[in-house]
């Protein structure tokens, strides 16, 4: 018992420089998301307040039986695949690239990280102004010169937003989330054993057997993270649908709903139900990019 209450103490004294932080951590996170999980239990419309009554869990229900919430979550999956897919693949073709050796890699590699820097609002915006305006954006300039190479007038310039409004929009998320996993798989390629490799070599293989064979396997657990954290960064992802399309022409995706169901139907409980299964879909993606994570640094400790 005597050495139990000095053991303790010095436990409470070497945890309490973290205990602000994790005071002010559950202030602005744990907090909130209580008071949502309670509003989402209420039938609750900000237009008529004095209506207000308890209706259990009819709204999870709704949120799961509703069209619009439906295609919503259908849209948020097709959305956040088909970017993550794209963004890893040309991730991991920059990743390879920027793993050799050549002048001016440096400034390359700068020059690839930087959409990933910008402001998404202000992404979104270039994008919807610089490139896709049918008037003066730049992918109608070069649509014109292109046709005009093999003589082809182009009568009328595409729309891109109105002619592909999802494929608008996932062409930006690519852009600005490509960097993301060229980084992680770039610090992939560069953790390869170097022995291994130039013993690959010796014995006569070629290019693509040392890839296959040896570099994907190793990056089998950055790709797992790469996918993992790009899907809890996309299936949140609000400001390109907002900016390009305004949850238009079948972009609405769950935040964007969500949004919509909050601030312009004034269904507080309704949207709080959506909210809450969104953050639970979150935590079961985040708890297996933890045990990514948890084991990338056991194999690098093993080393």
């Amino acid at each position: 018992a005597g050495r139990g209450a000095p053991g303790r103490a010095r436990a409470w004294a070497t945890r309490a420089p973290l205990l602000p932080a994790l005071v002010f951590l559950i202030a602005v996170t744990q907090l909130p998301f209580v008071a949502t999980l309670v509003i989402s239990l209420f039938d609750w419309n900000s237009l008529a307040p004095d209506d207000r009554s308890f209706a259990g869990v009819s709204n999870y229900g709704s949120v799961f039986t509703d069209a619009s919430l439906r295609e919503s979550v259908f849209t948020t999956v097709l959305l956040t695949a088909s970017v993550v897919i794209v963004s890893v693949v040309l991730g991991l073709l920059l990743a390879l690239l920027l793993d050799r050796k050549f002048i001016g890699r440096g400034f390359v590699r700068t020059l690839l990280i930087t959409p990933f820097l910008l402001v998404p609002v202000s992404a979104a915006l270039m994008w919807k102004h610089v490139l896709y305006n049918p008037e003066y954006g730049l992918l109608n300039g070069g649509w014109a010169w292109f046709t005009g190479l093999f003589g082809v007038s182009s009568p009328a310039q595409p729309d891109w937003i109105s002619d592909m409004p999802l494929l608008a929009v996932e062409a930006s998320l690519v852009w600005q989330w490509t960097p993301f996993m060229m980084l992680i798989l770039l610090a992939g390629l560069q953790s390869r054993p170097a022995e291994i490799m130039e013993a690959a070599k010796l014995d006569g293989a070629t290019g693509w057997q040392m890839f296959r064979f040896l570099t994907v396997p190793h990056l089998r657990r950055y790709l797992e993270l790469g996918v993992l954290l790009g899907s809890i960064y996309i299936v949140q992802n609000f400001d390109a649908v907002f900016t390009l399309t305004s949850g238009g022409l079948g972009t609405a995706n769950l935040p964007y709903t969500i949004y919509q169901t909050f601030y312009q139907a004034h269904e507080y409980g309704l949207a709080s139900a959506a909210g809450v299964v969104v953050v639970i879909g979150t935590i079961v993606i985040a708890t297996f990019a933890l045990r990514v994570v948890s084991s990338l640094f056991s194999e690098e400790a093993n080393r």
